[in-house]
């Protein structure tokens, strides 16, 4: 018989703690994990809604903007990539409202514009149906210019419009710039009763500039047409141009009535007149200053006005300069 040393109560004592302090050590970390689990879940959905917000906001944005509603803006909240196209969606929300009001002004403008002409000639048949007016010369020539008035309209709209949008070629050359201005000078006098309006031109003969001579010629044209419009008799006008490095400024002033500050900044825009009842009875159209800017533009040049209110206006665009006796030796067409 082998006789075995039995645990003694102080060993007993000591396994039966250590195994209580570990299972209850097990339950705490348990319940240590589940709460921690439940906090991070917590917060990773708030941080997800925090993320994800803003592509919500931008989500419920598009759809006001489906049926119209441009004015719409999502709240940037931060400054990484989704901050970022939340800044981007404001700046191109905005870009569309500015179209969409400019949609707008030239429906509203073009539709005015149509319907002048069209209610005059519309009023000269009727009568002359009725026997109110008789088909005299002066009633035909009424009719003519009112005709001729839409006509011009409709060409300058498409001519503007294929303008903006870059599908008008230009055929670049060498041009002579004294001939062009006289050109310009002689077509406006002649076509207009202007004898009380002296136009005077300074151009140097061997001054030139590399552009489209007829889409040049109408920017001449216009701005000239709009200097007599606005000048009154016993004034005077006159185009100059000088080089000034490698481009040639051409200049258009008139001793007219000027242009108000708050007129100024908006003389370039389509139908925008400073006085639009003088413009329209004198048969203006309000978009031959914006033809000009388009033109200019398109040749990598820059069109401004100023004015001084009572004393006059000044025009003044840049095209690239070439010498033209040089350029005769090298006359080339893009």
């Amino acid at each position: 018989t082998v006789l075995r040393p039995s645990p003694s109560r102080g060993s007993l004592g000591r396994i039966s703690a250590t195994f209580g302090f570990l299972q209850s050590s097990w339950w705490q970390f348990l319940l240590a994990g589940a709460v921690a689990g439940f906090i991070s879940l917590l917060l990773a959905r708030w941080l997800a809604r925090g993320m994800t917000q803003p592509l919500r906001d931008m989500a419920a944005a598009a759809r006001r903007m489906e049926v119209g509603d441009y004015s719409v803006r999502v709240q940037a909240r931060s400054r990484d990539e989704v901050g970022q196209l939340a800044a981007a969606f404001n700046r191109m929300t905005a870009e569309l409202e500015d179209l969409e009001r400019s949609r707008r002004d030239l429906v509203a403008n073009v539709s005015h514009e149509l319907k002048t002409p069209i209610t005059a000639i519309r009023a000269h048949l009727e009568n002359l149906a009725d026997g109110v007016e008789v088909a005299d010369p002066r009633t035909l020539q009424l009719m003519l210019t009112q005709t001729e008035r839409l006509g011009r309209l409709v060409d300058q709209l498409l001519d503007l419009s294929r303008l903006e949008s870059g599908e008008v070629p230009f055929q670049v050359e060498v041009v002579p710039l004294a001939p062009l201005v006289s050109r310009v000078i002689s077509e406006i006098s002649m076509g207009r009763s202007i004898s009380d309006v002296r136009i005077d031109d300074d151009v140097p003969p061997h001054l030139a500039a590399e552009a489209d001579a007829e889409r040049i010629h109408q920017v001449l044209f216009n701005l000239v047409d709009n200097a007599v419009r606005f000048t009154p008799p016993g004034g005077e006008i006159r185009v100059t141009a000088r080089p000034d490095g490698g481009r040639v400024h051409v200049s258009v002033t008139d001793t007219g009535v000027g242009i108000s500050p708050e007129h100024l900044p908006r003389v370039f825009e389509r139908f925008y007149r400073v006085d639009p009842a003088r413009s329209r009875d004198d048969g203006g159209t309000g978009i031959g200053l914006a033809i000009a800017r388009s033109i200019v533009e398109a040749h990598g040049g820059r069109i401004v006005a100023k004015s001084d209110p009572g004393h006059g206006s000044a025009f003044t665009f840049d095209l690239p300069a070439v010498e033209a006796a040089v350029a005769a030796n090298d006359r080339r067409v893009r």
